[in-house]
């Protein structure tokens, strides 16, 4: 029984009846670790509004020393790579090999992209001296508490590129196994899986995007 099942389907594991049993299990699992990763956020975003609640004025100060044009940009980069990565799901679905590993390549491209426009974002900051905690030094904003803005930035925006980095991982090993051959109509699991994570990664930023360089 065993046997014949695998021959049905390769991919299709033991304790599956069907691959749509499977699809839907994965899916759901996912769907949970995306759960755990919103809560994650959460309480960041919970101690965002409660510090910007007790110092209304400091947030909007600060929020002046953030770029918002490279954050706009970013913006757009993410919402561009969410695109790419549904059209390589499409191709997967499509028995479209050649698509699946193009639309990954420009996903991962746009992802880098992100994480350069951040690093110049980061660098011109440290030039500032605005580091997080104790180490900044910055003497442009006059409140005594303008660390505390900067401390809560690079947590939420280093968290998400970390993220962003993971992502990119995920995409490379994707690659690597479209170019086998790896995925098809039959199956195409690992990236609708990674599709999902990196949806979740941009609307993550789209949130992040106006409560940090939107501040009025």
């Amino acid at each position: 029984m065993a046997e014949a099942h695998s021959l049905e389907n390769p991919r299709l594991q033991h304790h599956f009846r069907n691959a749509d049993q499977q699809f839907s299990s994965s899916k759901l699992g996912m769907w949970l670790f995306l759960f755990t990763e919103i809560m994650f956020f959460g309480g960041l975003f919970v101690a965002y509004i409660v510090y910007r609640a007790w110092n209304p004025e400091l947030f909007t100060m600060a929020a002046s020393q953030l770029d918002t044009v490279l954050g706009a940009v970013n913006t757009v980069v993410l919402i561009g790579s969410s695109l790419t990565i549904a059209l390589a799901i499409r191709a997967a679905q499509t028995d479209k090999q050649k698509q699946i590993v193009n639309y990954l390549l420009m996903t991962i491209l746009l992802a880098g992209v992100f994480l350069v426009i951040k690093y110049f974002e980061y660098m011109h900051k440290f030039d500032l001296g605005i580091f997080p905690g104790a180490f900044y030094t910055f003497e442009g904003i006059d409140h005594p508490k303008a660390n505390v803005f900067f401390s809560i930035y690079y947590m939420m925006t280093g968290l998400h590129g970390l993220h962003v980095v993971i992502g990119i991982g995920l995409m490379i090993w994707l690659v690597v196994r479209a170019k086998m051959g790896d995925y098809s109509s039959k199956w195409y699991t690992p990236v609708e899986m990674t599709g999902l994570y990196w949806h979740l990664v941009d609307i993550i930023w789209i949130f992040l995007f106006p409560l940090m360089y939107l501040i009025e």
